[in-house]
């Protein structure tokens, strides 16, 4: 994509597409090599497809994966329609063969994006990027079996997948909760080929490619798991058993002073129920038997 002198300091909105290799770190030289190759036959044939020219398309390699913009002429329907369709098709190709598939997370958002010599920034690119790192994409593609997860902010939802099209399907996306760095966020996930996900809960940590807990800041400043944010469950009212008819029932006592009720016990040796009171004990309460 070329931009002039005089467009380096201006904002234009872009749809963003963050691309990262799953447990890339677990790879060795040689086949990490091969990973980033696989990649980008995946993302450029699947651009191709789409009919997303390359006056219109920013690729920037990460990697592990690829950070892509698409200017504001090509239709965000067409990349989360066709293109996300595309590249399905591609990465089963790809992995066709292979004894460990390679599976991608793609985050994707549309906003302000500044490009410069050396690439794109903007919180548009930082939120599709935490998208595509967030712990409930990775979870997903253990928890699925799943080798593609995408991830959209809720905006982009709301704004183009909602409305539905041409490849998609608004019903296949599972909305979840996240925390990251910047503070909580709403994000949708869509494992193509597949019915909406279940959002896992964020019982364990994630590990992320280093075999490490993926850890962010949370919006207090506090170390955060990312993951669905559950409202505090409720407990279970407590049922205790009728003494005369042994069912399901509740009592109600009114007591003044100390009370121990007591029922249905078998007693072997000796026992006072009550307590003592006094230093010498010599005022005693309760019941002996």
């Amino acid at each position: 994509m070329n931009h002039d002198a005089t467009e380096l300091t201006e904002e234009h909105y872009e749809l963003v597409i963050s691309v990262d290799a799953r447990r890339s770190g677990q790879y060795d030289d040689v086949d990490k090599t091969r990973m980033r190759e696989r990649i980008y036959r995946v993302v450029e044939t699947a651009f191709a497809h789409a009919s997303v020219a390359g006056d219109a398309l920013h690729l920037e390699d990460r990697g592990d994966g690829v950070l892509a913009s698409v200017a504001g002429r090509i239709a965000a329907s067409r990349l989360l329609g066709l293109w996300l369709v595309e590249v399905h098709e591609q990465l089963r190709h790809e992995n066709r063969d292979l004894r460990v598939p390679l599976g991608l997370r793609i985050g994707m958002h549309v906003g302000p994006v500044r490009h410069d010599p050396r690439g794109i920034s903007g919180r548009a690119v930082d939120l599709a990027c935490r998208l595509a790192d967030s712990a409930v994409a990775r979870r997903l593609l253990d928890t699925e079996g799943a080798d593609l997860v995408v991830a959209t902010s809720q905006s982009l939802y709301e704004d183009v997948v909602s409305s539905g099209g041409k490849f998609i399907e608004p019903t296949s996306y599972s909305r979840a909760g996240l925390r990251l760095k910047e503070g909580e966020v709403t994000a949708w996930f869509h494992l193509p080929g597949r019915p909406a996900p279940e959002i896992p809960g964020p019982q364990e940590p994630s590990t992320g490619d280093t075999g490490e807990p993926a850890v962010t800041d949370g919006p207090d400043g506090t170390d955060d798991f990312d993951g669905l944010r559950e409202a505090p469950r409720a407990k279970p009212p407590v049922h205790r058993p009728d003494r005369r008819t042994g069912s399901p029932g509740s009592t109600q006592i009114t007591v003044h002073g100390d009370m121990s009720q007591h029922h249905d016990g078998v007693y072997h040796q000796p026992v006072h129920i009550g307590r003592i009171t006094g230093r010498d004990g010599g005022q005693r309460k309760g019941w002996d038997g």
